[in-house]
């Protein structure tokens, strides 16, 4: 079967104030492509589709539907809060990240855990979710905060920007456990971060009851069908910016979200290869991991 993704509309311009179009989008994927596939494939992808650019709202679809040509690859997952059946895209290959792309699909939302074992996710993440009174200095100020306790207990995270306002650390699970068990790690390793921290960072999800000056540590994004925009992706926010893996010594003041960009990432990945690649390795053991933080916090 010939798999070939027709482009459309490629001088239409996706960011107004940098003048960059749907074609450099385009072209940015397909470079970045073997970097970004691994974090893609077998996965469930929630759409978030822009196709009039930035500055238009967008708007979210789960269902495939029709869309798909018959090479992309697709899966039926039931979904408990609407009771239906739900045809997500699942990306595979270059065409398929192109094909998805050129929906207007700016951004890549994949979930934690693959078709083939979909309960059970191949890593946790930590979202670092800043209110829009708190600096980025605070936001890195969690994210090391999180490496300290992971450091104590001889746990391996890996971070990221989102690309948009806040970090992500994520911790590789392998599969070896479920969402439930996973997300309760999760908690466990959030309000440890809140203690640490406990005048700019909480666990109140809604900002209207939060302090308004406080980050929502986002423990919650580790439920089944949950997704966060992958490691290479590209963000519908202003400067064309990525979802960037990072080296634990760039997480510190003077980072830049605006660092990171369509423009500038495949140099990067050059220059420094995957360094998100141990997300997708060996898991920790959360056992031996819960009884060091038990023992941490009994000091």
């Amino acid at each position: 079967m010939k798999k070939e993704a027709e482009l459309t509309h490629l001088d239409k311009i996706y960011w107004p104030d940098e003048n960059i179009t749907k074609g450099e989008l385009l072209e940015y994927y397909s470079h970045i492509a073997p970097y970004i596939l691994p974090y893609l494939k077998d996965r469930p992808l929630s759409l978030k589709r822009n196709p009039n650019g930035i500055k238009d709202k967008g708007f979210f679809h789960k269902d495939a539907g029709d869309i798909a040509p018959d090479w992309v690859k697709t899966k039926k997952i039931h979904a408990e809060s609407t009771d239906k059946m739900v045809d997500y895209l699942v990306c595979n290959d270059l065409q398929s990240l192109l094909f998805i792309a050129n929906l207007g699909c700016i951004e890549m939302n994949p979930w934690n855990s693959t078709i083939n074992k979909l309960d059970n996710p191949d890593y946790i993440v930590m979202d670092i979710d800043p209110s829009p009174k708190n600096t980025f200095e605070q936001v890195v100020d969690v994210a090391q905060a999180i490496k300290e306790i992971l450091d104590e207990i001889d746990v391996k995270g890996y971070c990221k920007t989102s690309g948009s306002r806040g970090l992500h650390v994520y911790i590789p699970f392998n599969k070896k456990y479920t969402y439930d068990e996973s997300r309760d790690f999760a908690q466990i390793l959030a309000g440890m971060v809140t203690e640490k921290l406990p005048d700019t960072t909480t666990l109140e999800r809604s900002l209207s009851k939060r302090k308004k000056n406080h980050i929502y540590v986002d423990y919650l994004q580790n439920r089944i069908g949950q997704t966060l925009a992958s490691a290479y992706s590209a963000r519908p926010k202003p400067g064309a910016t990525v979802s960037a893996p990072l080296e634990w010594s760039e997480v510190k003041h003077g980072l830049k979200m605006q660092d990171f960009t369509i423009k500038n990432m495949m140099k990067r990945v050059e220059e420094k290869g995957d360094l998100f690649k141990g997300v997708l390795g060996k898991g920790i053991d959360m056992k031996k991991a819960l009884q060091r933080l038990e023992a941490m916090h009994e000091q």
